[in-house]
């Protein structure tokens, strides 16, 4: 017997979407602060609770919100209305992200999930457009699944797409994503072969003809010597090479990238493209992004800097009125924000309030629409796609 019998680890009790939504994961002073206010007659109370970022990590000035979905689905059917931002949206400090209103025993316990969802899939995905902003229009690919407990591999695979990665490794992405998954090959592969060019050549007559054929090339040689024999081996059928140098081999990585772009071109490879994976962040990317044509980034988006979202009461209805009230330190009273879209500026206004116009004239764009009445989603979740299309359009307006 490898576990004792008194052992008791996860796999039995992994949370699943059944003990999320009935409130199983959520932190003891919420379940103790509810049976206070049930003895005490306040469980009915209705409050207006926002969900907010007031300061971002590192001097960032812009988050781009994501777990929406899944927040959207742990609150059906609870006798709650929410307000939210599209997800995808750029966003910036003190904005309301999502408004719940409803009485607060229909949805206290399900702050510690709700915040969950929101500050790792928004903190991944804010990350990944980081990402893609340097990159520009080279490719990212997303390879940080390693890097993080299966159990969350579509979560995580879904915030770096949507985030603006233009591929993820994840062999499940056809079922989640509705979209391929994206990899070359691992050292695994080469070793077991102990011979690169095998190796490739397997690859090459194995894998079906719209997989690009990029090869690894550092397994056994230096990169140079390796990339050459990936062109002389495949011809024009060799789409890209990949380097995946480990850190005690690197020294420049900028240099050695020149010195392989060099020797292809020498060689008649012009159209051969080189991808760079390993230990890939921002500043990486700014140092290469000019002599690569794609990353393959893995632990910096999977586990990138937290933005702190937090959620607070801003409201309370006394007496049918609704009336503005906070802790100390916190914005108080439910609130729109407006986006100009000539320029990308906002307002947040009191609720209700008629913005003015922006300065070509055209009316700004409230952020913030009813998702849920009653607990029915009335508001329809666009997919995947549509989310990263519009994180996409909305990179082009700012700066890192």
């Amino acid at each position: 017997m490898i576990f004792g019998q008194n052992f008791v680890g996860c796999f039995n009790i992994i949370a699943d979407w059944g003990k999320i939504r009935s409130g199983w994961v959520t932190d003891i002073y919420f379940r103790r602060a509810l049976r206070i206010l049930e003895s005490h007659g306040l469980s009915s109370r209705l409050v207006r609770m926002e969900a907010h970022v007031y300061s971002f990590p590192r001097n960032w000035e812009w988050g781009i919100f994501a777990g929406l979905e899944e927040v959207i689905k742990l609150l059906e059917g609870r006798k709650i209305n929410l307000y939210a931002m599209d997800e995808g949206t750029l966003f910036r400090v003190y904005q309301p992200l999502l408004v719940i209103e409803g009485p607060i025993r229909e949805f206290l316990e399900l702050e510690t999930p709700i915040l969950g969802m929101l500050r790792h899939s928004t903190s991944v995905a804010t990350k990944a457009a980081r990402i893609k902003k340097l990159a520009g229009e080279k490719l990212v690919l997303f390879f940080g699944l390693r890097s993080a407990h299966p159990a969350i591999a579509p979560i995580l695979d879904r915030a770096a797409y949507i985030g603006g990665c233009d591929g993820v490794s994840g062999a499940f992405n056809e079922e989640t994503l509705g979209i391929k998954p994206t990899g070359t090959m691992p050292h695994t592969l080469i070793i077991l072969f102990e011979d690169q060019r095998k190796a490739w050549e397997a690859f090459d007559q194995t894998m079906e003809r719209e997989v690009p054929r990029i090869m690894l090339v550092d397994t056994f040689y230096d990169e140079r010597i390796e990339s050459l024999m990936a062109a002389e081996l495949l011809k024009d059928r060799l789409y890209g090479v990949r380097l995946d140098t480990p850190s005690s081999r690197r020294g420049n990585m900028r240099k050695i990238v020149e010195e392989v772009r060099w020797t292809l071109d020498l060689h008649g490879y012009s159209k051969v493209k080189v991808f760079v994976s390993g230990g890939i962040d921002e500043e990486e990317i700014k140092q290469l992004n000019d002599i690569v044509d794609g990353f393959g980034v893995g632990t910096s988006i999977a586990f990138p800097p937290s933005i702190d979202i937090s959620m607070d009461i801003i409201e309370i209805n006394k007496n049918g009125r609704w009336e503005p009230i906070s802790k100390r330190g916190k914005w108080p009273g439910m609130k729109q924000v407006y986006r100009c879209l000539n320029d990308y500026s906002d307002q947040i206004l009191k609720w209700d309030s008629e913005p003015p116009r922006c300065g070509d004239g055209s009316k700004p764009t409230p952020l913030l629409k009813k998702y849920i009445e009653n607990g029915k989603i009335i508001e329809n979740i666009p997919s995947p796609k549509e989310i990263r299309d519009k994180v996409l359009e909305q990179l082009k307006h700012v700066e890192i």
